[in-house]
């Protein structure tokens, strides 16, 4: 009789499982969230370079040996003010030979100009042809151009000499030096870099990288806020200024430069920092809005959900309307599926979608409405029912 009893004990205990296990319900099955009301913003980023806004390359015209250097990294340099002066021994030679070719010209110009007066006054006594004459006149005038070409020679002369000076061309900051004292620099092709000069650090501009899908949202005069590694957990505001029109292709990717306008007042954003920049292109305020997890879920068994209460196979959109008309349901890429739990019913809801965050999306149209329960996945593996065959009862 005890045998008996423990047996019926076993039984009802086993069936009092096997319902928890294998009959659980729908609410138990999944995951879900209510669909909320709030304020959506979409964002773009981009990885880009600070630059100064304006950073000047200090060359040379002529070449040399660097023999003084007066400014190094970091210096604060005004307009005019000497960088570094090239030894001029050459230089200042070749203008000692242009002056001698002044004098050589002069002395010349003035011994045809006698020859042609005398020329002149024997013409008149016809001692002299016509053709003797003339060519007297034109040595003179020879002696004459003879000698403005030796002066410009030696106007050329001393700008090369002056340029042996290198002065700023602008007032701001040494960022970069690429010479040093004894160095020889030649300019007989194209003109070195010796100095970069910043104009102005205290307004930078960031130099970023969009791709072309983002390109299309980004417009002048939009805010953008960036990070830098520099500053870990501070962000930084600056405006788009341009974006410009020569694309860069990347192994078939294509990208464009935005250029962002920084103010830089502490002038702690220094040149060549990474910016971690964001541009927020939309923005919705008190709109329905749902987790993409509930856009990604897909019951399994492509949908088909019964319960006891409501046997219905309510995962699958119909494909036909009773009538034997095609469904009007618009499905583009504006458009989406979520699953809500109705009556114990794992039911699907097309919605139309808006802008999203990467974590939740707007919902323009559809049946939903705030308070809704959808599905953002299956339980977890915990409280999941077990599908292998159940236990033999007695």
């Amino acid at each position: 009789m005890v045998l008996f009893f423990i047996a019926i004990a076993a039984i009802a205990a086993g069936i009092v499982t096997y319902r928890q296990l294998y009959m659980a319900s729908p609410e138990q099955q999944y995951r879900t969230q209510p669909v909320e009301k709030g304020t959506l913003s979409q964002t773009v980023s981009a990885n880009g370079t600070i630059n100064p806004v304006s950073l000047v390359n200090v060359g040379t015209q002529v070449s040399g040996t660097v023999k003084k250097l007066y400014v190094d990294f970091n210096s604060k340099v005004e307009k005019g003010q000497i960088l570094l002066e090239l030894d001029d021994a050459l230089l200042s030679a070749q203008i000692k030979q242009s002056r001698a070719n002044v004098q050589s010209a002069a002395a010349s110009l003035e011994l045809t100009t006698a020859n042609e007066a005398r020329m002149r006054s024997l013409f008149a006594k016809e001692y002299v042809s016509r053709q003797e004459l003339d060519t007297a006149v034109q040595a003179k005038k020879a002696a004459e151009a003879q000698l403005q070409l030796t002066h410009a020679t030696v106007e050329k002369d001393q700008a090369n000499l002056a340029y042996s000076v290198i002065r700023s061309p602008v007032s701001g900051v040494v960022v970069d030096r690429t010479v040093d004292v004894g160095q020889t620099v030649a300019a007989s092709l194209q003109t070195p870099t010796l100095f970069k000069i910043a104009q102005d650090l205290s307004k930078m501009q960031i130099d970023a990288n969009f791709a072309e899908a983002d390109i299309g949202n980004i417009r002048v005069g939009q805010e953008v806020r960036f990070t830098v590694d520099a500053f870990a957990g501070r962000n930084f505001k600056g405006e788009v200024k341009l974006i410009r029109l020569n694309p860069t292709t990347l192994q078939n990717v294509v990208t464009y430069d935005v250029v962002i306008n920084v103010g830089n007042p502490e002038q702690i954003l220094l040149p060549g920092m990474t910016a971690y920049v964001t541009i927020t292109v939309a923005e919705r305020k008190d709109v329905l809005v749902v987790p993409n997890a509930a856009l990604r879920f897909k019951p399994a068994g492509g949908g088909s959900q019964k319960t006891a209460d409501n046997p219905q196979r309510t995962g699958a959109q119909p494909d036909s309307a009773p009538n034997g008309v095609a469904s009007k349901t618009k499905r583009d890429s504006f458009s989406g599926k979520v699953y809500v739990l109705k009556n114990g019913a794992l039911t699907p809801v097309t919605v139309s979608l808006g802008i999203t965050d990467g974590r939740n999306t707007e919902i323009s149209d559809g049946a939903l409405k705030a308070g809704d329960q959808v599905v953002v996945g299956e339980a977890q593996a915990s409280s999941k029912p077990k599908t292998g065959t159940p236990m033999r009862m007695f």
